[in-house]
């Protein structure tokens, strides 16, 4: 039985047009459509939307997700290749970790330098945010 847009939508709990950006993006094959002009997803499209939004909520970008998904249909291939991709996205959000860590201490040091009685002019927080300030 085929699905409308929006039943895959509310199905996979996205919006509309999560599920166009994913069709632009190569994630969804292009639905059939009716006389009418109105999208045809298969039914286990919700599936392969929340197959979709798992792997984003583990940090996979969209493009490492195509991968993935090819694997996924594709006979003959193995597990191997799959743990390939999670262990460089791994990689990628620990590198992201150090980053967001460098800079919580970043911000640290500007709020301690703050004192808050002080004009704007004279803000140690604006200051390391002007062009050429290193910090």
């Amino acid at each position: 039985m085929a699905l409308t847009i929006g039943r895959v939508a509310k199905g996979a709990g996205v919006e509309i047009s999560t599920l166009r950006y994913y069709e632009r993006r190569g994630l969804l094959s292009r639905p059939g459509r009716t006389r009418a002009g109105y999208r045809q997803y298969p039914e286990d499209e919700v599936l392969r939307v929340r197959f979709i939004r798992r792997a984003q909520g583990l940090g996979f970008t969209l493009e490492e997700i195509r991968g993935l998904l090819a694997l996924r249909v594709r006979g003959g291939k193995r597990c191997g290749e799959v743990a390939s991709a999670a262990h460089a996205t791994r990689d990628r959000l620990r590198a992201r970790c150090r980053e967001l860590l460098q800079m919580d201490r970043a911000l640290s040091r500007m709020i301690r330098a703050c004192r808050q009685g002080r004009a704007t002019d004279a803000c140690p927080i604006l200051e390391a945010l002007e062009p050429g300030v290193d910090q």
